[in-house]
């Protein structure tokens, strides 16, 4: 079945509307003191916001969302700098689900919006983007080039997430947190974290490569 223009615009539409909901609550329920993971006394504003950015979800969510509101207006966009950014948020919001059902979920016991921003960010959004970029691309657009350049999300973010973590000693997940798990978990954590992001970033390489163009030409 041909997958028109239209509903591809209407699929990224809905997914721009979604993650742009999702964390403007989220921010909202920062600003106004909810508490994030097993935060029990919040800090002061400006770090709460801080914070806020520092999560990798966040990130994700907000390449996911650059990407979508972008395609909502065009589903054929491309450019050099795009690519990157669309396939750093496809990669980083699928890895963001996946982390968060098999490691942060279990640390978690939610209520209300908070619990609607939790599975707004982590469940609903991936399953959104995913779906959308299986199903209308824009593809060809993945080279090797892309790849590495986009591998360099999650590398800074790691080194930045480590570097200020060491200075004021918060850390936005519980498995990067050296006084907690030690330098040798991290450090382990890092590697593997890394192997995966290579793994999933290969597995869209070849799904670029091998599946039909899309939009689709006439």
């Amino acid at each position: 079945m041909r997958l028109d223009s239209r509903t591809a615009r209407r699929w990224h539409t809905l997914t721009a509307a979604v993650a742009v909901t999702a964390l403007v609550l989220q921010l909202v329920l920062i600003v106004i003191g909810n508490p994030v993971l097993d935060e029990v006394e919040p800090p002061g504003l400006a770090m709460r916001v801080y914070r806020f950015f520092a999560y990798f979800t966040i990130e994700s969510n907000l390449l996911v969302a650059v990407a979508a509101v972008t395609l909502a207006r065009d589903p054929g966009r491309d450019g050099p700098t795009w690519r990157v950014v669309r396939l750093a948020g496809i990669v980083g919001i699928a890895i963001t689900a996946v982390v968060h059902f098999v490691l942060l979920r279990p640390l978690l016991d939610l209520e209300g919006w908070d619990w609607a921003a939790d599975k707004l960010l982590h469940m609903v959004v991936p399953a959104l983007a995913v779906v959308g970029w299986i199903a209308f691309g824009p593809r060809p657009r993945i080279t090797s080039r892309v790849v590495w350049l986009a591998l360099l999300f999650p590398l800074t973010w790691a080194a930045w997430t480590l570097t200020f973590g060491a200075l004021d000693g918060w850390y936005p997940y519980p498995f990067l947190d050296p006084d907690e798990e030690g330098w040798g978990a991290v450090l382990v954590a890092v590697v593997g974290i890394t192997a995966v992001f290579l793994a999933f970033f290969g597995a869209a390489a070849w799904w670029d490569r091998r599946s039909p163009p899309r939009p689709e030409v006439p």
